[in-house]
């Protein structure tokens, strides 16, 4: 009964439409209030889930992909993947994907990946003769990159609600592999409706003004050196590196780009502000809500009714991969994340399943459901972007989600995709 409290009252809250965050905090004093737990109690695990170090890292690296989004490095990054891929048949939709995965090594968020590379990309792909619809679903599959590859806000928020058991160094490193292999599949799906369709090939861009345009997007693309570098030669934490990151995207935006108005700085500052704010609200409130759950048992309730299901982890993972994708259909990841975290790990734990390796798993299923109807924010940013209509957009996803789905069982089923690099480096 007590479970039953907890959770309908959560489902209660998001069904009348109160904001996600709130709808946690005021579950978690329902539950509390239900099983007799001091309200202090509440207070303490709020405070002391955002006072963690390595939470500066999210507004770090949200800063960081904010100015460089703002700052011209979409319409470079796409300029610099012309240059490897543009003159190929159906070309322009690779050079989408391909900017896709260096501005998500950037960025670290799909939705800023969507709105960046969709506005310089759905146009230009529109006035070749590609669909509308076709271009915002290829910006939108293709931005689901950012939630792998490092530096991903989720895999900061993963480590988190992991309870600090799984470092954030190895998390980024994990999803290298799976966020290139995600990419590749998504150009291989591209070429072949290319080839079917009759999409154009573009021009071959001379050697002289392919340098100068690999020299101008360099400078963005050092931002990527510095998180991955430093993290990995160990001058840096993950936490040290966004900060370092962000000074680097300030220089070259305000410096050496210089595409970006000094006065607009405060604009952008306030809407990072804002941001970082709604998310450590939802950290601190994710905190007590999972409190309210660990003295409820409830972990292990779940536990033991998986491992009571079947004691095949193949057969567990369907289920929770079913359970993922529903779920993230209807809510935002980071609430996902920070909620079901807690729940599943025991159970992942019990099957002998990595840690890393989950993490992955939910980084695919849940950014499915950020382009999946009803509440895809991505899916949203797309049709906005493209100026098209929701069911437009999700009728051209369609072979896209098979090709997503076939990558999360890749991800599931094949552990090394995740694991083989963190532990050829040594990290695990």
């Amino acid at each position: 009964m007590d479970a039953f409290i907890l959770l309908a009252s959560l489902g209660v809250l998001l069904a009348i439409g109160v904001p996600v965050a709130f709808a946690v905090g005021l579950s978690a004093i329902a539950g509390a209030l239900w099983i007799d737990l001091p309200l202090e109690a509440l207070m303490i695990q709020i405070t002391s889930g955002v006072n963690k170090f390595t939470l500066l890292a999210i507004p770090f690296f949200i800063l960081a992909g904010a100015i460089m989004a703002e700052g011209g490095i979409a319409r470079r990054l796409v300029n610099f993947a012309y240059v490897f891929v543009g003159f190929i048949r159906g070309g322009l939709s690779l050079v989408n994907i391909v900017a896709s995965t260096f501005f998500g090594a950037i960025s670290g968020s799909s939705v800023a990946d969507t709105a960046s590379i969709g506005t310089v990309m759905i146009p230009e792909m529109e006035k070749k003769g590609y669909p509308r619809a076709y271009a915002a679903a290829v910006t939108a599959s293709g931005s689901v990159q950012a939630i792998l590859v490092p530096p991903s806000h989720n895999s900061v928020i993963y480590s988190l609600a992991a309870g600090g058991t799984v470092s954030i160094a190895t998390l980024f490193i994990a999803g290298i592999v799976p966020g290139l292999l995600l990419g590749l599949s998504l150009m291989l799906m591209c070429l072949f409706f290319a080839h079917r369709r009759g999409y154009p090939k573009g021009e071959r861009i001379p050697m002289k003004q392919a340098f100068k345009i690999l020299l101008d997007a360099c400078w963005g693309l050092m931002t990527v050196v510095i998180i991955l570098g430093g993290i990995l030669s160990g001058v840096f934490t993950a936490t040290e590196s966004a900060a370092v990151a962000c000074l680097w995207a300030f220089f070259v935006t305000m410096f050496i780009y210089r595409d970006y108005k000094w006065n607009e700085l405060p604009k952008l500052m306030f809407r990072t502000v804002k941001t970082v704010t709604i998310v450590m609200i939802l950290i601190g409130f994710a905190s007590a809500f999972g409190a309210v759950m660990t003295y409820m048992q409830l972990p292990a309730r779940i536990t033991e009714f998986f491992t009571s299901i079947s004691d095949n982890k193949y057969v567990i993972l369907i289920y929770i991969n079913i359970m993922l994708l529903l779920i993230g259909t209807l809510m935002d990841m980071a609430p996902i994340i920070l909620i079901l975290t807690p729940v599943l790990l025991p159970v992942t734990n019990a099957l002998g399943i990595d840690p890393v390796h989950f993490g992955m798993i939910m980084m695919v299923n849940l950014g499915i459901g950020l382009i999946t109807p009803p509440v895809g924010s991505v899916l949203f940013v797309a049709s906005a972007v493209s100026k098209q209509k929701i069911e437009e957009v999700v009728k051209s996803m369609l072979p896209f989600y098979a090709i997503l789905v076939l990558v999360l069982l890749l991800v599931t089923y094949v552990p090394a995709i995740s694991l083989w690099l963190p532990r050829f480096m040594g990290m695990m």
